[in-house]
């Protein structure tokens, strides 16, 4: 039983994204578009990074890797901005929800 449980553990690992490195996005807001570029280090299920806006640099916490499921945080001492997303080859489709408010936008790898 032990042995059949390992396989599984590890035919899902060789199913799980791999979105190290450098992401770049654009999204609408209140004053027009934002480009955004995170940057990612995924260790595992870990995802650690920053992400970058022309709000400046922020480190993305409580970061996480599911499968083709990554979600993590980005804050300050004004707000906290969720991100969900699903990966796709080479984009994600992201869903922020900075407070009531949610957005989606489009993360493409960087070449």
């Amino acid at each position: 039983m032990k042995r059949i449980f390992l396989i599984c553990l590890s035919a899902v690992s060789l199913f799980a994204a791999d979105v190290t490195g450098k992401w770049t996005a654009a999204i609408e807001g209140p004053q027009g578009q934002m480009e955004l570029l995170f940057n990612f280090k995924q260790e595992g299920e870990k995802l650690t990074g920053t992400s970058q806006s022309p709000m400046g640099e922020m480190t993305i916490s409580e970061g996480k890797v599911e499968g083709d499921v990554i979600t993590f945080t980005v804050a300050t001492d004004q707000f906290k901005v969720v991100h969900k997303g699903k990966v796709e080859g080479d984009q994600i489709k992201v869903t922020v929800e900075i407070g009531d408010r949610q957005m989606d936008f489009v993360a493409k790898r960087a070449k």
